[in-house]
């Protein structure tokens, strides 16, 4: 026996791997059941097995470790700015197209059908947050295309049946080659950012000019969403003003597209996705929508994408909770499980809260995308989109780096989940309009859909009368919005007031007493911030059995 064996290995945690997304989140499957779902659990149910698979969890750890790369010239010497992806990639990319998140939902519309997606993507963010950015932009883009009239690209006949397909095919060629496609976005520029009307690419008609004819584009892209889709939706100015462009990565029947890669972002995290700066050296592309319309048609792609941001980050604090509750399930601390210990149940009971909060919240406006035939339920996702994404993106934020502490010095090492998780979060905040965008635009949709506070009235009405501290906190609201002339400084308070308040209204309608109560608590009170500031009394055990069922017999 050697004489320097100093130590056995114990007290450390086994990894979270081979277990159902679904099966241990409760929650997800009563709102999922609530919000009209249901006949889709069984699909819900494998998919969150496939993604709990150890093998689907080492591919989206081994995509971040191994980030796509740019290819600018062939061997032979031809432009190509083509982007290469390690196999972990494609892996993820054939689940996601398999199970529809990137069109079933438009395709087949049917009652829950964005409920029952919001839930997958949910899941799915849980795994690799990387991949949801071309599926994201994908699903904005096909309710879209689905409007055009034929004209010089056949959308219907061609585009739309690639889009909706289920084989992933990341193939560099044209779409008659393909069996499935993908789309990007493209708007914002150097100079610009969130000011979209700033554009400075121009798109010159080919002939006739208006909806559905050709244009050349002159210009550049500052942010170029998944270089490697098969076609973009990019705004450039015309002489009827800001207009929408389809920018194909081959021309139809011709050669690869003018669209050039200078660079991929080095970006802080989301590293398994491409994200470029681009220029158009008179690339070809189709107008899409009406002449000077573009900044309408890109900002209904970018709503949908508001409310997958609302869910990327509603994922990315799910899988936060559920790696730190299974660490403290495991771990040994001063003589027993950190889960006994009390001021550890405080802090793991208040990131459960947060996180069921914006699950609840994120279906909600799913189930309102479902119904959006209804009046009010168009005005519900007009306001509720941005408010949940400024709050629920923002909380994330906060939240994923107290599950990292929960870890301690482990939580810090790259071998480990937590480092990918924490870096993934703050992007949600700033794509497709930061805090201040949001807060704004809740502002707008407030003063000018007249639907939207009636509609938010009724919500918050089947939770008024049961909690003192809900009904305050309502009345505070209304105030604040009431002072129009503080309304744009206050922009932030009653954007994420909404959000709280719309909260507190679901768990107290829906979840059991004990989770509604410390939400309504210590959401809509003054409190300094911080996570595990319960106060006594509080039913930890109903909440942490909730929140991870494995805890149940601790």
């Amino acid at each position: 026996m050697s004489s320097f064996a100093t130590h056995t290995v114990f007290n450390q945690v086994p990894p979270l791997e081979d277990y159902s997304l679904y099966d241990t989140d409760p929650a997800l499957r009563e709102a999922v059941r609530r919000e009209g779902a249901e006949a889709w659990a069984g699909d819900l149910a494998a998919h969150g097995a496939w993604l709990g698979r150890a093998q689907t969890l080492a591919a989206g750890a081994e995509a971040n470790r191994c980030p796509p790369r740019l290819v600018s010239y062939d061997r032979a010497g031809h432009r190509v700015d083509r982007i290469d992806f390690h196999p972990a990639w494609n892996v993820l990319m054939s689940g996601i197209m398999a199970r529809g998140l990137h069109s079933r939902a438009w395709m087949q519309p049917a009652p829950g059908a964005q409920v029952a997606r919001a839930a997958a993507y949910l899941m799915q963010g849980q795994v690799e947050a990387g991949t949801l950015c071309p599926t994201t932009m994908t699903f904005a883009a096909v309710p879209l295309l689905q409007r055009e009239p034929a004209g010089v690209v056949d959308f219907a006949g061609q585009w739309l049946p690639a889009l909706y397909a289920r084989d992933f095919d990341g193939s560099d060629a044209p779409l008659t080659a393909k069996r499935s496609a993908l789309i990007g976005m493209g708007m914002t520029e150097k100079q610009g950012g969130s000011d979209l009307r700033a554009v400075t690419t121009r798109a010159s008609p080919l002939g006739a000019p208006g909806r559905g004819s050709a244009y050349q584009l002159v210009g550049h892209k500052w942010f170029f969403s998944v270089p490697q889709a098969d076609a973009h939706l990019v705004l450039a100015q015309t002489d009827e003003g800001l207009s929408c462009f389809f920018v194909p990565r081959w021309i139809p029947d011709g050669p690869r597209n003018a669209v050039r890669v200078r660079r991929l972002k080095d970006k802080l995290g989301n590293w398994s996705n491409a994200s470029s700066e681009v220029e158009f050296e008179d690339a070809w592309g189709v107008m899409v929508g009406d002449p000077g319309r573009g900044l309408t048609v890109l900002l209904e792609m970018a709503g949908t994408t508001r409310l997958d941001c609302v869910l990327g980050s509603a994922a990315l604090l799910r899988q936060a909770l559920a790696q730190s509750a299974h660490h403290a399930r495991h771990r040994q601390a001063f003589g027993k499980p950190l889960i006994e210990q009390p001021l550890m149940r405080n802090v793991l009971a208040d990131l459960a809260l947060e996180s069921e909060a914006a699950m609840v919240l994120a279906l909600r406006l799913a189930r309102a995308v479902d119904e959006r035939s209804d009046a009010a339920a168009r005005a519900l996702v007009r306001v509720g989109t941005p408010a949940a994404k400024l709050w629920v993106c923002k909380r994330a934020v906060a939240a994923v780096a107290e599950c990292m502490e929960v870890w301690g010095g482990n939580g810090y090492v790259e071998e480990g989940p937590m480092p990918r998780l924490y870096r993934e979060t703050p992007v949600n905040s700033i794509w497709e309009g930061s805090g201040n965008v949001m807060a704004l635009d809740v502002l707008r949709a407030l003063q000018r859909e007249p639907d939207a506070l009636p509609a938010l009235d009724a919500e918050f009405a089947r939770a008024a009368g049961q909690h003192r501290e809900f009904d305050a906190a309502l009345a505070r609201w209304r105030a604040l919005l009431a002072d129009g002339e503080q309304a744009p400084f206050q922009a932030r308070r009653i954007a994420a007031g909404l959000a709280r308040l719309w909260q507190a209204a679901l768990l107290i309608e829906h979840a059991p007493g004990a989770v509604a109560q410390a939400f309504v608590g210590s959401r809509l009170q003054e409190a300094s911030g911080i996570f595990g500031e319960l106060a006594p009394g509080v039913d930890t055990q109903a909440i942490l059995s909730r929140a991870w069922p494995a805890i149940a017999a601790c």
